[in-house]
């Protein structure tokens, strides 16, 4: 509705700017009637204007800069091959004009054509270091570092379609992941050689796509640094397990996600009076107390459950205890109900 009202005032406008133009210039129209043929003649241009408008409406704005792109590029060459001294001695000058016509018409069609096919991509080829998203990606990079691609969480949050958008790996990650892989240590050898297959199966999958990022500051030695300033020059969200990394990234005002705080933040809720099946698997602290563990981690204590030990039990939360390393979950062994006495016969 407003684009209407505005094309009905441009169109007033116009008419009253051609009545304005024939009393001011009134030997523009020398014919009687004159303010009349002004006003028609402005209405006539305005909605010629509006006419054009409204064809030009499937007509994005993307669409407008690659033809200008295009036909700038044609008239470039087109020009160059006037100027190039093949036409010299074209003996008449009518046939000249002609020829430099049908050059100008040729280059500036397949110019505005090969634009128009084009995508933003192969204007960076033209255009170098001016990064353009792609059309139909998702615009959101995730970065990773060394410490959740050896984790392997992040395999199944991409496989369970929890992430979306692109994931970036960089190179000095991927050397750094070889380096431990080729540890003497066998316990680093074991969590680099994790770490390649957890990125082996990340870009497997086909939910997300991975890239390689080539970008690397020699004058950085640390990782850390060298990510965080990667994710800020990229606008990308920095995905990683270590804390320091984390506030470093916070302090530099670049977006993180650290992986341990959203499995905190996925934990079940347990409350007083809920029922548990677990294992009891050692002894407590205090006499007659076993200890089970809940799938996330979460450690049970069980009141007169040391005699249960390697048992699958039910028992039901008393009370909950939230410490520094984490949430101690107390609970009582499910009493069974007693049978209906048998009836006499």
């Amino acid at each position: 509705m407003s684009l209407w009202f505005i094309r009905i005032l441009f169109l007033s406008m116009c008419t009253v700017a051609g009545w304005a133009v024939s009393q001011v210039r009134p030997e523009l129209v020398q014919i009687a009637y004159s303010p009349l043929l002004g006003a028609t003649a402005g209405f006539g241009f305005g909605g010629l204007l509006i006419a054009i408008d409204e064809m030009l409406k499937g007509f994005s704005l993307r669409a407008f800069s690659a033809t200008t792109f295009g036909l700038l590029l044609g008239t470039i060459v087109a020009l160059l091959i006037d100027h190039s001294g093949l036409f010299e001695y074209v003996p008449e000058q009518t046939t000249r004009w002609l020829i430099r016509l049908s050059l100008f018409l040729s280059f500036s069609y397949i110019g505005i054509v090969l634009a128009m096919r084009s995508n933003k991509e192969d204007f960076s080829l033209i255009i170098p270091y001016v990064r353009f998203a792609s059309q139909n990606k998702p615009d959101n990079l995730l970065l990773l570092d060394t410490s959740v691609i050896i984790d392997g969480r992040i395999a199944d949050l991409i496989e369970a379609n929890f992430l979306e958008g692109l994931i970036i790996v960089p190179r000095f990650v991927l050397k750094e992941l070889q380096q431990i892989g080729d540890s003497n240590d066998p316990i680093r050898r074991a969590r680099g050689r994790r770490g390649l297959e957890m990125l082996n199966r990340i870009q497997r999958t086909k939910r997300l796509e991975v890239k390689i990022h080539e970008g690397d500051f020699p004058e950085e030695a640390e990782v850390d640094t060298k990510l965080v300033r990667l994710a800020r020059n990229l606008g990308a969200k920095l995905i990683t397990n270590d804390y320091n990394l984390g506030k470093i990234a916070e302090l530099q005002s670049v977006p993180y996600v650290n992986i341990h705080e959203v499995s905190k933040a996925m934990r079940s809720v347990l409350l007083p009076g809920d029922m548990l099946h677990l294992k009891i698997v050692r002894e407590g602290k205090d006499k007659g107390q076993g200890v089970g563990y809940l799938n996330d981690g979460t450690m049970v204590v069980v009141n007169q459950a040391q005699n249960l030990i390697g048992q699958q039990v039910d028992v039901q939360v008393q009370s909950l205890l939230q410490t520094g390393a984490g949430i101690i979950v107390f609970a009582e062994i499910k009493a069974p109900v007693p049978a209906p006495p048998a009836a006499a016969t």
